[in-house]
């Protein structure tokens, strides 16, 4: 990747590009499998910027889609493992303590996983906020290993293929990628939020009724 890619980003995403362009797919899944840990790295420039080095022959498209899925998969794993074996109570007390988590976006992410439950595992993972801490539910309430591992991987695959893809196919106009994700993710969030609002609704309409 060129220096000019890589001085345009900058900051974090700047630091993810210097490691894509020495470590390949690599490099690209330690960067994901962060990503999933801590959500503010920002996996829609990450991921068009793994097409864009695909695009600039310094990595196969394949090792940048396996390479992201693989890391994607493996920091979900992280997550799913600290909510099996701290529990709902002490996961809610970290995510109070660390900086770069949110209770509140914890509880989005529970209340998602317990109304949808497999679905939210496979398509949390196209969501933004969702995606990273969908993972700890699914740890919480003990899903089947073999089952989140199978719907993590869908899900994963499918997301980092299209971004992938299109920064692939955009080239040096990647930037196009994260100004529609940006739109998608203000769409989604709020389509999201208002499913839950009356999911809440409804429960507390039942106990009341």
């Amino acid at each position: 990747m060129t220096v000019d890619a890589a001085a345009t980003v900058g900051g974090v995403a700047g630091w993810a590009v210097s490691l894509m362009e020495r470590l390949g797919g690599i490099g690209a899944g330690a960067v994901i499998a962060a990503e999933n840990v801590f959500p503010p790295l920002p996996s829609e420039i990450i991921l068009p910027l793994a097409g864009l080095s695909a695009a600039r022959g310094e990595m196969p498209l394949w090792e940048a889609i396996v390479g992201t899925t693989v890391g994607s998969v493996v920091g979900a794993i992280v997550l799913y493992l600290v909510g099996a074996h701290l529990g709902r109570d002490r996961v809610h007390r970290l995510a109070q303590r660390l900086p770069f988590f949110s209770d509140d976006d914890l509880t989005k992410s529970e209340a998602w996983f317990r109304r949808h439950g497999s679905w939210a595992v496979l398509f949390g993972r196209m969501i933004p906020v969702v995606r990273s801490l969908v993972s700890v539910p699914a740890g919480i309430y003990c899903m089947p290993f073999v089952r989140f591992l199978a719907l993590t991987t869908a899900g994963s695959a499918a997301w980092n293929s299209l971004l992938v893809v299109a920064g692939y196919q955009l080239g040096d106009n990647w930037e196009t990628v994260s100004t529609w994700t940006s739109r998608y993710q203000y769409a989604v969030l709020a389509v999201a939020a208002a499913l839950i609002a009356g999911w809440l609704v409804q429960k507390r309409r039942s106990r009341t009724g």
